[in-house]
């Protein structure tokens, strides 16, 4: 049988999760670096009450690595209808809460990880949220959502801060992914 690719998925949202779940089927390492520059949802909202990573994009590619018959996995995908907790995957609430217990979102992603029965780890692109921010005929948006839904052409997008440190388990996966698996 040949050698398994390492394979290092790069991005967020839904398209990096759908990637992901076809991927783990044949990597033989595969690492997924996320973006950490959600605002909107339920992720918005831990970002603004808690600080920290936003962890929805994370959850989603936790999930997409986790075994399809695993009863956490669709734990984690389960939102509440109503009340204070409406909107939120219970998945964001538990990395959040084991970001603040554990005192750091990596080892967070980990125990998750491990919970979940994942093949494969998810690393921040960043080690702090970063916010979007693109110059608009009109101006300038800041924030995922806001420019997600600009109606004003988009000329440029940054990220801020221009120098948020990629996290070092980022590099490292990149570094290796050449290197024959």
């Amino acid at each position: 049988m040949p050698d398994r690719p390492r394979v290092v998925a790069l991005g967020g949202g839904h398209g990096l999760a759908a990637a992901l779940r076809a991927t783990r089927r044949y990597a033989g390492e595969l690492t997924a670096v996320v973006s950490v520059a959600d605002d909107g949802g339920s992720s918005g909202r831990l970002r603004r009450d808690l600080g920290g990573l936003p962890p929805g994009d994370l959850r989603k590619c936790l999930v997409a690595l986790a075994d399809p018959d695993n009863e956490w996995a669709h734990a984690f995908e389960y939102r509440f209808p109503a009340g204070d907790l409406e909107g939120h995957p219970l998945g964001n609430l538990i990395l959040a809460g084991l970001s603040e217990t554990l005192g750091d979102p990596v080892a967070a992603l980990d125990e998750a990880a491990r919970l979940l029965g994942a093949t494969g780890t998810v690393r921040p692109a960043t080690t702090e949220p970063v916010v979007l921010k693109a110059e608009v005929d009109g101006g300038s948006v800041e924030g995922q959502v806001a420019v997600m839904t600009a109606d004003e052409r988009i000329r440029r997008v940054e990220v801020v801060p221009h120098d948020a440190p990629a996290h070092p388990d980022a590099l490292a996966a990149l570094a290796r992914v050449d290197e024959r698996a």
